[in-house]
């Protein structure tokens, strides 16, 4: 079982993750796990995933056409920490932060994603939650289910 948090939540459990910097590994942990469970505070439950900005972890190499691609699906991506010193996750690779908006169909958006060369991984979680916590203001906590 692997407990972590998320960026974003919606109805449906799909979730942004990797505003931290590490959404491969945390990928590879989650898809290794028979149960995600997610812990967030309300801040982090949306209608619809997209006001958070998707991490996109690509290869340094070439890392400028890659953008390139990446936008062309529709999104303004900028490259976290800047072009004098980017960020750099644990496994050597930059992350684009991309703002596609209202992401309607996040399954489409990830095949894309992923078939560009240079994409090493996105931050889409998708199927991958069993339940999720939320802690709201109020000291309650609700659980919220596929």
């Amino acid at each position: 079982m692997t407990i972590d948090g998320a960026d974003e939540i919606d109805p449906q459990l799909q979730l942004i993750k990797g505003g931290g910097g590490a959404l491969l590994r945390e990928k590879i942990v989650a898809s290794l796990s028979d149960r995600l469970l997610i812990v967030a505070d309300e801040s982090k439950v949306v209608g619809q995933l997209g006001k958070f900005p998707l991490p996109v972890e690509i290869v340094p190499f070439a890392w400028q056409a890659t953008r390139r691609q990446v936008q062309a699906i529709g999104c303004e991506a900028e490259l976290r920490g800047g072009e004098e010193t980017p960020f750099v996750t644990d496994n050597g690779n930059y992350i684009l932060d991309c703002r596609f908006g209202a992401v309607a169909d996040a399954q489409t958006l990830q095949t894309l994603l992923n078939a560009i060369p240079g994409v090493v991984e996105n931050g889409l979680f998708l199927g991958m939650a069993s339940a999720a916590f939320v802690a709201y203001a109020d000291g309650t906590v609700k659980r919220l289910e596929r």
